[in-house]
């Protein structure tokens, strides 16, 4: 890849301004999933078109030109680049070959925070005062080398602690599991200490030697990360109600979930419901034996919806704030997100979402850039090992 790219060959940008401007001109190159790149320059943010999935070459390759003629409209004169917390993502290993060849910081910033500091932006929150956010989403690698999706963070300035988190969720096989939640299922009943019933009541469907083989990895505890996942929580519970063994597409369980809670609701009151609790165990074993998926689905919106309203508004007592910030693919929920926002207003609370851009990864990038904003105006920000151009990493075929 070359960097002498001409102003003619630039991608076309989008614009969008801010209430404030930011402490720092950052370029952010984006989330995995629904890549974008963008660059915050005062009060302006500047977006590449959207790339999506950088799993592909030719999404790599899009992210590359639109960086680098991010970095053009900018003349070069850029604080820091952001990127994810993952080093393993062609966005990471980008930024910090252009940081080391601008000679400034390279800045990862964790998956959720970003999510949450796109709220900052959009308010133009450049001091120190808290914000408490829920970020719930599928996946991202968190501070301490796990699975985060499940998420209730505080952001002090361009610090983020982790308060509470969901359960976590044994994904039997890794990867596999969000792509198959009958392996979700198997695992709730092998902490629901019917780990005999695996076979029997999946091996029809998914074939008994699938079943087999997914119980004796958790017998054995072999290939089972653990996740916190929301997005993972949610395809257990369409697992287990049986509304989805396998995905085809993103999401697709926890479409078929909310689908069949919202009818259910439709004719019905919502059901009774446990104490409002993070603790999504008891719930999902008492589900194993629920004859209605759609009073079954409702319980499971309205449980999660509840305990983390809970959660959250302990934090905000705690840390003297009246909003919650929600970001993350789960918020796309429909039901999933009146019911927390109505919980949070039965607090006293408001629930924020993002205007600008939508809850999901299309816009991490915005957070992402305001979190480094923040670090590198407060001068925590290492700057980059060598000023002198590096190569940039090749693409993975």
């Amino acid at each position: 890849m070359h960097r002498d790219r001409t102003m003619s060959a630039l991608p076309p940008f989008s614009e969008t301004r801010l209430g404030a401007p930011a402490p720092a001109r950052v370029l952010a190159c984006g989330a995995y999933l629904k890549n974008t790149a963008c660059l915050l320059d005062g009060d302006r943010v500047r977006w590449s078109p959207p790339h999506g999935d950088l799993g592909t070459p030719e999404a790599c390759t899009a992210l590359e030109a639109s960086v680098a003629a991010l970095v053009a409209t900018a003349g070069g004169a850029i604080d820091a680049v952001a990127h994810d917390l993952h080093p393993d993502f062609h966005s990471s290993r980008l930024a910090q070959a252009w940081a080391a060849s601008l000679g400034v910081p390279a800045i990862a910033v964790q998956h959720h925070h970003a999510h949450l500091a796109v709220l900052q932006a959009e308010r133009g929150a450049a001091d120190a005062a808290p914000l408490v956010g829920l970020a719930l989403d599928g996946v991202g690698l968190g501070t301490d080398g796990t699975a985060w999706g499940g998420e209730l963070l505080r952001l002090d300035g361009g610090a983020c602690t982790r308060l509470a988190h969901l359960p976590l969720l044994p994904l039997p096989g890794g990867d596999a599991a969000a792509r198959e939640p009958w392996r979700l299922a198997a695992a709730v009943l092998h902490h629901a200490g019917r780990a005999d019933a695996i076979v029997p009541r999946l091996g029809a469907q998914v074939g008994e030697a699938a079943a087999r083989g997914v119980a004796q990895l958790l017998a054995r505890d072999l290939r089972c990360p653990r996740s916190s996942g929301a997005g993972r929580w949610f395809d257990a519970a369409a697992g287990v109600l049986g509304l989805s063994l396998r995905q085809a597409e993103e999401a697709e369980a926890a479409v078929a979930l909310e689908r069949a809670a919202s009818s259910w609701l439709a004719g019905h009151p919502m059901p009774p419901l446990p104490a409002p609790s993070l603790d999504l165990w008891p719930l999902l074993v008492a589900l194993l034996d629920e004859p209605d998926a759609g009073r079954g689905a409702a319980r499971f919106h309205g449980a999660l919806a509840d305990g983390l309203v809970a959660a959250a508004s302990q934090a905000c007592a705690a840390a003297g704030t009246r909003a919650v910030a929600l970001g993350g693919g789960c918020f796309f929920n429909r039901l999933l997100s009146d019911r927390i926002a109505a919980g949070l207003a039965d607090h006293g609370l408001a629930a924020w979402r993002p205007q600008t851009v939508g809850v999901g990864d299309a816009g991490l990038a915005l957070g992402q850039a305001w979190a480094a904003a923040l670090q590198w105006a407060a001068g925590r920000a290492a700057p980059a090992a060598a000023a002198t151009p590096a190569p940039l990493p090749a693409l993975e075929s």
